[in-house]
């Protein structure tokens, strides 16, 4: 399943289902396949997801750190292939952050 976020203020994003369910559960949304973020919702949102991106950046760098410390080759290789949440979230991040900017809200499955 595909979700795709909207808003007047930018060009829609597109995840599968198991990523934006994993980022609208951060933001404390439901996982429902049709969903508002007020304008009044984006501050606090876009808030947890930025956490959860920073914390997931500081995981991503532990974790290579381990890998080059233990010349872990494979893993290092299997690792530049991954994307991480940090990084499935800056879309979707850039889309709210317009949104509040341009006080409009996002939305999905509509």
């Amino acid at each position: 399943m595909l979700y795709i976020f909207k808003s007047r203020a930018s060009a829609d994003v597109i995840m599968f289902g198991q990523d934006a369910k994993r980022l609208l559960e951060i933001m404390g949304k439901d996982t429902d396949p049709k969903g508002i973020l007020t304008v009044d919702q984006l501050p606090g949102a876009i808030a947890r997801l930025k956490k959860a991106a920073e914390e997931d950046r500081t995981r991503v760098r532990a974790h290579r750190d381990h890998l080059d410390a233990s010349n872990d080759h494979r893993g290092i290789e299997e690792d530049k292939t991954t994307v991480h949440l940090s990084q499935r979230a800056v879309p979707l991040l850039d889309m709210m952050e317009a949104s509040l900017k341009e006080d409009t809200p996002v939305v999905w499955g509509v």
